[in-house]
């Protein structure tokens, strides 16, 4: 189970004498709750629009599901992040079960890897990866391999008795 969801929001500027029928905003969001989803939706909103939560309102606020959630699927990721020296634009690649996985893993990376908290995180895009050809990052090639095998190279076996006259095999 992932802490984000998934959501779409649909915003826009309050009806005006001027101007009845405003513009309709969309964004998809990743948000561990809908209340969270709204905040961050007029947090991007005003920094791409003239338009604010107190001069708008919220259309529509709907959950995303995933189409495949029992399928592993490889994702790429662009986004910007802030950290102690300046803005960065990344783009990283994750293999998971949902696009909320990969950003609930994304996440976890971005503040273990680089410091980066939920808030100084912006996620621009995220893609499924159909053709394997198309991986770039060699840590996802690498789970791309055809006869993918893990060994587990120290077993041992199971014995009733606890003391016996021979040493066991653990390879």
């Amino acid at each position: 189970m992932t802490r984000f969801s998934e959501y779409q929001v649909i915003g826009r500027r309050l009806p005006t004498a001027t101007d009845p029928t405003p513009k309709l905003y969309r964004m998809r969001i990743f948000a561990p709750s809908p209340l969270v989803a709204k905040s961050r939706f007029w947090y991007f909103l005003r920094q791409l629009k003239k338009a604010k939560a107190a001069t708008g309102e919220i259309v529509a606020v709907n959950k995303i599901a995933e189409k495949r959630p029992l399928k592993v699927k490889n994702f790429g990721v662009w986004l910007r992040y802030d950290s102690h020296t300046g803005t960065h634009n990344m783009y990283r690649e994750m293999r998971e079960l949902s696009r909320a996985a990969a950003i609930d893993r994304l996440y976890q990376e971005m503040g273990s890897k680089h410091r980066a908290r939920f808030r100084s995180i912006q996620v621009i895009r995220i893609v499924e990866i159909e053709k394997t050809a198309d991986v770039k990052r060699a840590y996802i090639k690498q789970l791309l391999e055809k006869d993918l095998r893990f060994p587990l190279p120290h077993r041992v076996a199971k014995t009733k008795a606890t003391f016996t006259a021979t040493r066991p095999q653990t390879f």
